[in-house]
């Protein structure tokens, strides 16, 4: 691929994913940013988008998060500021598109695609991220320094989690069609020389704890029936130690614990439901129930669908499919379409559900076949 530098998926997924950056020239020949900058500019003040705006003069950084407004944003002439548009993915079909160059990792793992517009010195100071992330020039030009993990300690004071000691290994100007590929914890730099446009394609790893925390939570609501079982303790002697926790309350709490989880399934059932649950600032707009015979089907932007082996997943719900229907709902999910002849094969009760998709905004009949 040469998005990777000549290297295949599979080649670079066992050299350089999570083990050490990759600056590949012309990854991307031709490439254009995925909306103007007037475009981009005018999506910032939309109340459905994340924003951010940040600005720097000397050593004092401000950060303001959006909806920003075109009168909000420095002079375009004024050195020094940053605009950040995330998920721009879920609102700009091109910004969907570049997407599918990046599927050869997980979608569970995909963040979003960012786009940051810089005018000349323009950053956000060296910083580290807990992801994995590919930064592709699509405009102007910029430089990056970079070092390897070390010391994450921060400057006080500032609005912005920027490191106070960043002691640079390499350094490259990166042009129209470079790409820079970094792991986790890799300190970075980017600097804009001139005007540029630069997209950051974050792929996210959960966090142990709060992935944790998120599936118990989640298996302790479908557990909800149960509510009723409330720690009896009718053998409870009088006590002269009464601070200490009593062991048969503790082992109440391990077996209710053990009652959540009830094995492997619920928790990948919770996971899959976890992956695909869309962000917080994420709606849909409900469709009207359509005639599938002489249509396709293509997933919304938004919409997020995985599989495992018993499931089908989306956008925070989990569904039982078998023979044919598995098949071809493991089909959309991979490539986010379905053809006419396709959806012909799909059983009744899958058409039922499906319709149900339809309403809800999660998807809609397309003529198409084209990836979006």
């Amino acid at each position: 691929m040469a998005l990777l530098g000549g290297l295949s998926p599979t080649r670079f997924m066992r050299g350089y994913w999570q083990r050490r950056p990759l600056l590949v020239r012309q990854a991307w020949p031709a490439v254009q940013p995925p909306l103007a900058r007037a475009d981009l500019l005018a999506l910032a003040a939309s109340e459905d988008v994340e924003s951010r705006l940040v600005a720097r003069q000397g050593d004092a950084w401000t950060l303001r998060h959006g909806p920003l407004s075109r009168r909000a944003l420095p002079p375009l002439r004024q050195p020094g500021w940053t605009l950040l548009v995330q998920g721009l993915d879920l609102h700009v079909p091109a910004a969907r598109a570049m997407l599918e160059r990046f599927r050869f990792v997980p979608d569970a793992r995909l963040d979003d695609l960012m786009l940051s517009y810089a005018t000349d010195q323009g950053g956000v100071g060296p910083h580290l991220d807990s992801y994995d992330v590919f930064l592709l020039q699509v405009h102007g030009r910029r430089r990056w320094r970079i070092a390897r993990p070390g010391d994450g300690t921060l400057v006080e004071g500032q609005p912005l989690k920027i490191l106070s000691r960043f002691e640079p290994e390499a350094e490259w100007l990166l042009e129209p069609g470079d790409m820079l590929y970094l792991p986790p914890r890799w300190a970075h730099d980017g600097v804009a020389e001139g005007e540029c446009m630069t997209c950051s394609i974050g792929f996210r790893a959960p966090a142990g704890p709060e992935l944790a925390a998120d599936l118990l939570g989640r298996l302790s609501q479908a557990d909800a029936l149960e509510a009723h079982r409330l720690y009896r303790d009718p053998s409870q002697a009088a006590t002269q130690t009464p601070a200490r926790v009593p062991p048969a309350l503790q082992a109440f709490a391990q077996r209710e614990v053990g009652r959540a989880v009830r094995g492997r399934r619920a928790v990948d059932v919770a996971l899959g439901e976890s992956l695909t649950e869309p962000k917080a600032h994420v709606w849909f707009e409900p469709r009207q129930r359509p005639a599938l015979g002489r249509w396709g089907l293509r997933l919304d932007a938004r919409s997020r669908m995985m599989y495992d082996d018993e499931h089908i997943y989306l956008n925070g719900d989990s569904f039982c499919a078998s023979g044919r229907d598995r098949r071809l709902m493991r089909k959309l999910a991979d490539q986010r379409s379905l053809s006419t002849a396709d959806v012909s094969l799909l059983s009744a009760g899958a058409v039922d559900t499906v319709h149900d998709w339809i309403e809800s905004g999660w998807m809609r009949p397309d003529s198409s076949n084209d990836l979006d």
